[in-house]
């Protein structure tokens, strides 16, 4: 197994003191809360509400098949904002200071079909601990056929990765929900990164959470909905196509442009920088002045 990369040391006490004290100050002298204000308390209802009315017109509307694609698109639309706002924070235990409503708001990336406590590992884990470094952030290696990294072994066909990467990152969350969770959870590893035994509740919260998303976007509408099944497969695919090309391009925004590093740990895993610095060599901004753009992306353009 690849040993873990080890940042340096130096300076690394002198500048998180500073970040920290900084940022805290921020806080403080602008009397802002680190969690949830009014306004995101008012886009979870709103995409909460949203998600679940265009689900029951789904269901209940009797439309015809061009509206139901309609609202297939606009399903994944709000899964994709419901996972990057409310979900993402919540997972990462910064939407509210309680925990129990943390875990709660978690339970809507289940919802949407993907494993929350898989993204805990992989994103919160992994990807943070060690961005932009292949070989421990998945987020670098989502396909064979896709070179993020440049340390990734170059291809002939990623001459054409600009064409086609846009077809499967729409297909990423369907990888998710059908392989990846199972995947990565019973292989009990990611990467170069080695986790704990699972608690056992999360067994049962795997293949629980499968079985609603797969009965609530599958099942139920293939036998109510006036159209053929496999017009309803092909919704349930226009859905999580939306939202896996949404999140993606969220996500690879803010660490995957020119002015981002790659950095590469030597023969004894150590890496030139500190963690703290390393996050900004790695992370990136991107319509840093624009609101609507930090209303829909929860801020994570920043």
């Amino acid at each position: 197994m690849q040993k873990l990369p080890r940042f340096s040391r130096q300076n690394d006490k002198d500048f998180i003191t500073a970040l920290n004290f900084n940022v805290n100050q921020y806080f403080k002298e602008n009397n802002i809360s680190k969690y949830a204000n009014r306004e995101m308390v008012f886009k979870t209802i709103f995409y909460l509400t949203f998600w679940l009315g265009t689900y029951l017109l789904l269901i209940l509307g009797n439309f015809g098949v061009g509206v139901n694609y309609l609202l297939w698109a606009i399903l994944g639309f709000f899964i994709a904002m419901i996972t990057a706002n409310i979900g993402h924070d919540a997972i990462h235990g910064a939407y509210s200071k309680h925990k129990w409503l943390n875990q709660l708001l978690a339970h809507t990336f289940n919802l949407s079909g993907t494993s929350a406590y898989m993204w805990s590992k992989i994103h919160n884990e992994a990807h943070h601990t060690y961005p932009n470094i292949a070989g421990f952030d998945e987020d670098i290696d989502p396909s064979p056929i896709i070179r993020i990294s440049p340390q990734k072994q170059w291809f002939k066909i990623h001459r054409y990765q600009h064409i086609y990467a846009f077809l499967l990152y729409g297909l990423s969350i369907l990888s998710w929900i059908f392989i990846e969770d199972y995947k990565n959870f019973f292989a009990n590893k990611i990467d170069g990164y080695a986790n704990k035994s699972h608690p056992k509740f999360e067994y049962f919260n795997l293949f629980f959470y499968k079985f609603l998303n797969y009965s609530l976007f599958l099942i139920i509408p293939i036998l109510v909905l006036n159209q053929s099944w496999w017009q309803t497969i092909l919704g349930f695919i226009l859905m999580y196509f939306v939202a896996g090309l949404l999140l993606s391009l969220i996500f690879m925004l803010a660490h995957v442009i020119e002015e981002t590093h790659f950095p590469l740990p030597d023969y004894d895993g150590r890496l030139d920088n500190s963690f703290a610095v390393h996050q900004l060599y790695t992370t990136a901004n991107f319509a840093s002045k624009s609101y609507l753009v930090g209303f829909l992306t929860g801020g994570l353009n920043l």
